[in-house]
């Protein structure tokens, strides 16, 4: 960010000590969170051109301007309601992809798909490895899996999880789901 003298102004952590805190909390807290999605995901990769190759023909992600001032290597990519964002990493150390780490406890990122088998063969055709599973069999709802990593080893899911009911633990009225706004169903 830019002084009114075109100066560079340093980018500030803000931080809030707890007796700097208003204590009547209920101004705040008892109203709906203001989020409305999932904007991007950020990823540190080996090489950018390489990412963007996978993303774009793996998983048919779309190539998009990012901001002038931003001039270091990336590359921004969106599709299905979210950006994935690439950054060039500078010598740190990534995990490698290799399908024996693949643990579907470990972090990862997870796409919602219509159609498992045409995934499935997707990655066969182009030379991906993965791991299928299939789950809550026995309840009657089956979720099918296939774990994969992206060239740098971020493990990626792709499932039908739409057969898993989503069925909140508590306060169903603060639960925004993507389909409906708080607006259209205040206005019902």
């Amino acid at each position: 960010m830019e002084t009114s003298q075109g100066e560079e102004e340093p980018q500030q952590l803000h931080t809030e000590k707890e007796e700097d805190r208003p204590q009547n909390h209920d101004s705040s807290t008892n109203r709906p969170m203001p989020l409305m999605a999932l904007n991007h995901v950020s990823r540190l990769c080996r090489s950018v051109e390489a990412s963007v190759e996978f993303y774009t023909t793996v998983l048919g992600f779309v190539p998009t301007g990012r901001p002038p001032t931003l001039d270091f290597n990336g590359a921004w990519l969106f599709n299905y309601g979210v950006g994935i964002h690439l950054v060039q990493e500078d010598g740190g150390d990534l995990p490698d992809a290799s399908l024996d780490r693949l643990d579907p406890m470990d972090n990862h990122i997870s796409f919602q798909c219509e159609d498992m088998g045409a995934m499935e063969q997707r990655l066969k055709d182009l030379g991906v490895e993965y791991l299928r599973r299939t789950i809550n069999e026995e309840e009657g709802s089956p979720i099918d899996q296939l774990f994969f990593d992206d060239p740098d080893g971020f493990m990626i899911e792709i499932c039908n999880c739409e057969n898993l009911e989503l069925v909140p633990a508590a306060s169903l009225g603060r639960l925004r789901l993507p389909w409906r706004s708080p607006r259209s169903a205040r206005s019902k």
